[in-house]
């Protein structure tokens, strides 16, 4: 489908309105009512131009379908995960810290970036409690647990599990552990650094002795709203019968939505209110990615109309613009426009459903695909809407009385961080 560079300012124009009212118009923005009417402003007049043109109605039908089985995913991970309450306290201590970032990569590939990321945000800030600068814990904890950690299994992050229903074998998400293992190797190395910095400072500027004692201690640890892992099981059996059972389109996402509910109504309330559990963060990021979902199917449209003419060939080159736009378009649709891209350059076929199967029997698609997963799940960190739990994160942490960077000044911090990490991950496992 053909269609001209001016379709995607909807979309350009929902960026700049997420970005600029968190810096121009915090309180007006915070409220949900305002959020649904700039979405509703941009994605209406994007979904009519879409109904105007050949083929437009399949493929907002297809962007829409597509949000819906994301958002019960996330749905589901953000209720079950709001159902299960780490008592007592970890240690505030830059080692014991890094030591949940790490327990953090390895979980978000058991039940995805999502249930990682809410089931230890709340233990992490309240381990935190009495540090005077606690935005840098925040930035980390996007950083590894809600996108990066989640890169070894197709549970672990959105991209990966699309990539599991188009084809690729479970078990070909487990060859990326090299870059998985440097990549978050490097930036824990680097939490720790910066944390023991600032405790320091912090104990320097306050005179404040003994603050690392204080920060020892804690209570013992244990689990409240243990039948929420019951549902955790149910879920994931959900999500690996898609790979197996050709299910018609909807059953899937009404089973996660139906465990969701069953979570939240077998759940006591004490442990929401433990857990200060409200659907704010997730109507937020729903109302966000509604718009987001909408308004990208023109720009991926134009993507991949125009494939020829990106000239992309090498691993490397895939990396970079399948992690450069996954920031901004959310990296779910960014890799699978670009495994279409790929498979294009191949000769492969896009009309099976399972092209990738393909696109990986060769050593050239296979490299290609590499870097795609890659890219699409390390990069979607660098803002908060390259990917559903960052927003999510920000929502919980902020409740909880964490100062966060806006939107320019998150992904300025992410940037500072990742690129120099991302730039050794290239010259490392897809040199030019």
């Amino acid at each position: 489908m053909q269609l001209p560079l001016w379709t995607a300012a909807p979309f350009v124009l929902l960026l700049l309105a997420v970005a600029l009212c968190e810096v121009l118009a915090a309180n007006w923005w915070g409220r949900l009512a305002n959020k649904a009417l700039v979405a509703a402003a941009l994605a209406v007049p994007a979904a009519v131009q879409l109904l105007t043109v050949a083929g437009g109605l399949h493929a907002l039908a297809h962007s829409l379908a597509e949000y819906a089985s994301f958002l019960s995913l996330l749905a589901a991970l953000f209720v079950i995960a709001g159902g299960i309450h780490l008592r007592g306290s970890l240690a505030g201590t830059p080692l014991s810290n890094a030591g949940l970032l790490a327990v953090g990569a390895v979980l978000a590939n058991v039940i995805g970036t999502t249930g990682a990321a809410m089931l230890l945000i709340r233990p992490f800030l309240r381990a935190n409690a009495r540090r005077r600068h606690r935005t840098h814990l925040v930035v980390f904890f996007i950083l590894i647990v809600a996108n990066a950690g989640g890169l070894l299994t197709p549970i672990g992050d959105p991209p990966l599990y699309l990539g599991f229903l188009k084809g690729v074998p479970f078990d070909w998400t487990f060859r990326l552990w090299a870059p998985w293992l440097f990549v978050n190797g490097t930036l824990i190395l680097l939490f720790n650094l910066v944390d023991q910095f600032l405790v320091n400072r912090e104990e320097r500027r306050d005179r404040v002795v003994g603050l690392m004692d204080e920060l020892f201690e804690h209570e013992p640890l244990a689990v409240a709203g243990r039948r929420n892992l019951l549902f955790l099981a149910l879920l994931v059996l959900v999500l690996l019968s898609k790979g197996v059972i050709a299910w018609p389109y909807g059953v899937p996402e009404v089973a996660l939505l139906a465990i969701a509910y069953a979570s939240y109504r077998l759940t006591p309330r004490e442990v929401h209110d433990a857990n200060h559990f409200t659907f704010g963060p997730i109507l937020s990021v729903a109302i966000i990615f509604a718009a987001v979902f909408v308004t990208m199917t023109q720009p991926l449209l134009i993507l991949n109309a125009r494939a020829e003419q990106i000239g992309l060939d090498q691993p490397w080159q895939y990396f970079w613009v399948t992690g450069a736009l996954s920031s901004t378009l959310d990296n779910a649709p960014t890799y699978l426009a670009f495994t279409s891209v790929a498979a294009g350059q191949l000769g492969i076929s896009v009309d099976d459903p399972h092209y990738l199967t393909a696109l990986i029997s060769t050593a050239t698609g296979n490299d290609l695909l590499y870097a795609i997963a890659c890219g699409a799940v390390m990069m979607g960190s660098l803002t908060y809407i390259g990917n559903g739990p960052n927003l999510m994160v920000k929502e919980v942490a902020e409740h909880r009385g964490v100062s966060m960077p806006h939107f320019f000044a998150y992904a300025f911090l992410a940037m500072l961080i990742m690129l120099p990490v991302l730039a050794a991950t290239t010259f490392l496992f897809f040199p030019p």
